[in-house]
């Protein structure tokens, strides 16, 4: 059917065709704004269907979204169940800031005291010589550099003492006694060391020793004998298992008094790189024991 036309002068059918007579109304005009208001009911029936039928487009598209997003977050199982077998928001835990698993404590075991191996023969068991305990030529401590002269090692500890020494180291079983000696600058100090078993043995023997328990010096290797007759400071202590003398004088024979400093730094810094390396040989089997 063709639309019809509310044109000026009435509605126009077009010609030709058995439907071209126009329409026989009674004798009586039609009611214009009665169709008027027909056409426009039908119009606003056709708008609302239209609306009608975007919203539940609408509903369709975001059922969906919400659909593909189940299916993305879920497994491939959840993404195929109904909604109404999804769980609810209480079966969802709401702390999800639980702690993780706990791991008990540990802790790395104390370091070895390198102590305790040099105080014990039983433990102490490393190679002992003069070479080793004063290894190279020279020794530097500071700025200043000591040539080393000569090296000897004894069992009779006695026959490497003067004075009141001697019967000291024996009285205490002394096993080794090991010298080496240093100079500089016509300065020579000799410096002596005693092993014993345990390190009381050792402690008692600095204890024992007076002013007049000296060891004796060592020369050779380019020092002259020195220390024998000519007045030298001396100095005794002990570390663990050893007590360790030194002697420093000139190598002229000249007797030492209180202002020559150099003889007394000398014999200082002697004693101090001995107490060193009997530190170092202990903290040497202290990490061997530990890597074991």
């Amino acid at each position: 059917m063709r639309p019809m036309s509310f044109g000026q002068g009435g509605p126009s059918w077009g010609s030709g065709g058995s439907g071209s007579q126009p329409p026989q109304w009674g004798g009586q005009s039609p009611d214009w704004a009665a169709l008027a208001e027909a056409s426009e009911t039908r119009n606003r029936r056709r708008r609302w269907l239209l609306i009608g039928g975007g919203a539940l487009a609408t509903v369709a598209v975001g059922t969906a979204v919400a659909m593909a997003v189940v299916s993305a977050d879920g497994n491939e199982q959840a993404s195929n169940r109904p909604a109404s077998e999804l769980p609810t928001s209480a079966a969802i835990p709401s702390d999800t800031t639980g702690t993780g698993p706990s791991f008990a404590e540990t802790s790395a075991p104390p370091p070895l005291d390198p102590k305790d191996f040099i105080g014990n023969v039983k433990k102490d068991t490393a190679p002992l010589a003069p070479d080793l305990l004063f290894p190279g030529t020279q020794l530097t401590m500071g700025e200043t550099v000591y040539k080393k002269g000569a090296m000897a090692s004894t069992k009779n500890c006695a026959s490497a003492a003067q004075g009141t020494l001697g019967p000291v180291l024996t009285k205490n079983d002394c096993t080794r006694f090991m010298r080496v000696t240093y100079a500089k600058d016509g300065i020579a100090v000799t410096v002596g060391v005693a092993v014993f078993d345990a390190e009381g043995q050792a402690l008692k023997a600095k204890n024992d020793a007076d002013a007049k328990s000296v060891v004796q010096s060592l020369a050779g290797e380019g020092v002259p004998t020195f220390c024998r007759s000519a007045i030298c400071r001396s100095t005794t202590n002990s570390y663990g298992r050893y007590t360790y003398f030194t002697v420093a004088g000139f190598t002229n024979g000249k007797d030492v008094t209180q202002k020559d400093s150099k003889v007394f730094t000398t014999g200082d810094d002697l004693a101090e790189f001995t107490f060193r390396q009997i530190h170092r040989r202990g903290e040497a089997q202290a990490s061997a024991a530990a890597n074991q």
